[in-house]
């Protein structure tokens, strides 16, 4: 008995290996990722950051959103403006203290201590390293922005899929009540 059931085993298993029970099409169906009729390319977020990060506002005009990149430039122009200006507020009040040292005369004679060019000193030195941070922060911020917009424009945003706040009166007592409605039609 054992023998039958051990040789009605490896019958089993060896006999199932030639057994199919679909047949394999060789032509594979293929679809075309679409949004709104233009082919999503997966390298254009990579390319929007690229540009960006030569050129700040580059990968906004990759993008065709025109109107980001006087934002982008008035957002780091103003950035550098403020580096520049602290920075030689920086050396005027710095130099004016070391020519206070080395015994000389300097454009601030009379109106203030030395105490008060060593505080102005430390303060635009400060504000210049912010502004610095500030800019630095801008360009990267550029970057992202174009990197997610490239994101965002292949996206399928149709009216199927809404989402959308909404005011409505209570039956009960006639006050405003807010709420949010969320609707996927298929």
């Amino acid at each position: 008995m054992k023998n039958y059931i051990s040789i009605l085993f490896l019958l089993f298993m060896t006999g199932n290996i030639s057994v199919f029970a679909q047949v394999k099409k060789e032509e594979l169906l293929v679809l075309a990722d679409t949004v709104k009729g233009t082919p999503i390319n997966p390298l254009a977020p990579a390319r929007a950051a690229f540009l960006s990060a030569i050129v700040p506002g580059l990968g906004q005009a990759y993008n065709k959103k025109y109107w980001k990149i006087p934002i982008v430039y008035g957002a780091i122009g103003t950035s550098l403006y403020f580096y520049i200006d602290n920075n030689n507020k920086y050396h005027r009040y710095r130099d004016a203290y070391k020519m206070r040292l080395a015994g000389l005369d300097d454009e601030f004679k009379g109106q203030y201590t030395d105490a008060t060019l060593i505080n102005a000193q430390r303060t635009f030195q400060r504000n210049r390293d912010l502004s610095l941070l500030i800019s630095l922060g801008l360009y990267a911020l550029n970057i992202v922005d174009a990197n997610v917009d490239a994101h965002l424009m292949q996206f399928n945003v149709n009216d199927n899929l809404t989402f959308r706040p909404d005011i409505y009166p209570n039956e009960i007592n006639y006050k405003q009540n807010i709420g949010v409605t969320l609707n996927y039609s298929f």
